[in-house]
């Protein structure tokens, strides 16, 4: 599934942190005394990825916006899709080789923080450029789609605020960076990403199923058919013509399911919850079953421990029972 807010195209308000332009001047500043010293030093691999709190937010995230993009990802112990999201991010923050600075920030301990950028549901990723904060992605997505956001940043990193990012010392750990152990399905989740790349979404769908076949509760392969899935039923759609026939048939639990899909693609997830549940209300029989059937499919796109699913399944046991 498209990561939400992928385009980069707003800039939302920090409220407790500084104003955009300001944080922009002080950035400039910054930059232009590290270069007075004779830039800055190199950083070793580990220091790529660091814990950030509400008191040290304004050190660790805003000021060093003024030399590399800092990617903020917002997480909680007991959420699932965070553990899948979270690794990935830091090989990603290695291998990227201080092009961007990944900042974790545990949602529980710092409640603050997570009111000012106005989050919903975790996992959620944000960037912090130059003191300008731009939403990334909310939940969990392939490794391919993270990567274009990624590209994305950096380039408007670049072109708009002049970041270089971070000199990265590969010794400076005294150990040499340990490589990934390859997984029994690496090969199967890399075509199945490549297959997304490529606009193939039969392959991708085919890909994941394969690595079902073998591991049924593989969590990154049933998180990556639930996507490829969804979209490939969006695929060709007409969001006016849809959405019309969802509005102009109420009762038509179709036509309120193809709308439920494109509500989802588009980022509204309570509202694609709220339909369906609307739907399964209404009808009876085979509709409500297939109603009943697309909200927990959606509910696998989004993950079981976001509060969202955890509030629509309690809304859906209300109307079943």
């Amino acid at each position: 599934m498209q990561p939400r807010n992928m385009s980069m195209s707003g800039v939302v308000d920090l409220a407790a942190v500084k104003a955009a332009g300001e944080a922009k001047a002080k950035a400039e500043q910054a930059r232009a005394e590290a270069a007075r010293q004779g830039g800055s030093a190199a950083v070793p691999p580990s220091a790529l990825v660091i814990d950030v709190d509400e008191a040290g937010f304004e050190r660790e995230v805003i000021q060093r916006s003024a030399e590399v993009p800092v990617v903020l990802d917002f997480w909680a112990e007991w959420c699932e899709p965070c553990k899948q999201l979270g690794p990935l991010l830091e090989r990603l923050a290695v291998e990227y080789n201080g092009r961007f600075l990944l900042a974790k920030i545990d949602v529980d301990a710092n409640q603050m923080l997570m009111q000012q950028f106005g989050i919903q549901g975790i996992p959620a990723v944000f960037a912090v450029v130059a003191g300008q904060a731009l939403p990334l992605f909310q939940g969990a997505a392939p490794e391919a789609q993270i990567r274009q956001t990624l590209d994305q940043l950096i380039q408007v990193g670049e072109e708009r605020f002049g970041l270089t990012g971070l000199t990265v010392d590969g010794d400076a750990d005294g150990v040499d960076s340990p490589q990934r152990p390859a997984g029994p399905y690496d090969g199967l989740l890399e075509a199945a990403m490549s297959a997304l790349d490529a606009g193939d979404l039969a392959g991708a769908v085919q890909a994941y199923k394969n690595v079902l076949a073998d591991d049924p509760a593989h969590p990154e392969a049933k998180l990556g058919l639930a996507q490829a899935e969804l979209l490939s039923r969006v695929q060709g759609l007409d969001p006016q013509a849809v959405r019309k026939n969802a509005a102009d048939k109420p009762d038509d639990v179709a036509a309120q399911i193809a709308a439920a899909d494109l509500d989802l693609v588009g980022g509204h997830v309570q509202d694609a919850f709220g339909r369906l549940i609307e739907a399964v209300r209404r009808t009876a029989g085979e509709d409500r079953d297939a109603a009943r059937v697309r909200l927990l499919e959606l509910f696998e796109v989004i993950g079981g421990d976001d509060p969202r699913v955890t509030a629509a399944r309690q809304a859906l046991a209300r109307v079943l029972f």
